[in-house]
């Protein structure tokens, strides 16, 4: 696995990859449904004031509303919140397979959980030591979420001149090089030097060199050679 890339095999033998979202990506996500949902309880507010003492238990319906079930509607409607649909976010569970009803209200009502003691300390501790950047929510759902992958997107590797591989590798191997190489933008460069002196075996280099050799390596393959 590649930084915060997940792999899992569906029955059907094929290896399906997840990107997961971090904190600060989901921060803001989170921002954007909540500048909604304040908008729509605002609309509400003016709109029903005038109605006197049922005008205030329509607010206060509206307000119970907007809170614990706007998530749940858009995630079972397409997998994510206007939020994160704008950021291509999606939550799913850990396999992948979209959220069902049951998975998505107990990973939102949960949320009380995660303001705990204040301002979403809880949860945004939870996702900063939780290696899939979980939150209470999502531990008790078993969900995650990721970045939606764009369908048809063009492999793009470095431009590095092709080289042959020195020795015979597996198609596994070489599905790893060409994963390496296909993420350059994104891995840091101290992170792509140690993950690629990880095969100086390989590669008989270090560094910066290591890493263009893979690249290399990559581009052969994906010509097929």
């Amino acid at each position: 696995m590649l930084d915060t890339i997940r792999k899992f095999e569906i029955p059907e033998g094929v290896d399906l990859e997840l990107r997961l979202a971090g904190p600060v990506v989901r921060i803001n996500a989170w921002l954007i449904d909540f500048i909604i949902r304040s908008t729509i309880q605002t609309a509400a507010y003016f709109m029903l004031i005038w109605l006197g003492n049922i005008g205030w238990g329509l607010i206060l319906l509206t307000i119970f509303i907007v809170e614990w079930f706007y998530p749940v509607l858009f995630e079972l409607y397409q997998g994510a919140t206007p939020g994160k649909k704008t950021l291509n976010l999606y939550v799913c569970h850990d396999d992948g397979t979209p959220v069902n009803w049951q998975s998505s209200m107990l990973r939102n009502l949960l949320r009380v959980a995660d303001f705990l003691p204040f301002g979403y300390a809880l949860g945004l501790l939870s996702m900063f030591i939780n290696k899939d950047f979980k939150r209470l929510g999502d531990i008790a759902a078993g969900t995650v979420v990721v970045y939606r992958n764009n369908k048809n997107t063009k492999i793009n590797l470095p431009n590095e001149e092709p080289s042959p591989l020195p020795l015979p590798l597996t198609i596994t191997e070489q599905r790893s090089i060409l994963d390496f190489a296909e993420r350059h933008d994104f891995l840091s460069i101290p992170r792509q030097q140690e993950l690629s002196n990880i095969l100086t075996d390989l590669t008989q280099k270090q560094n910066k060199d290591s890493v263009k050799e893979l690249h290399r390596y990559a581009n052969w393959l994906l010509k097929g050679q």
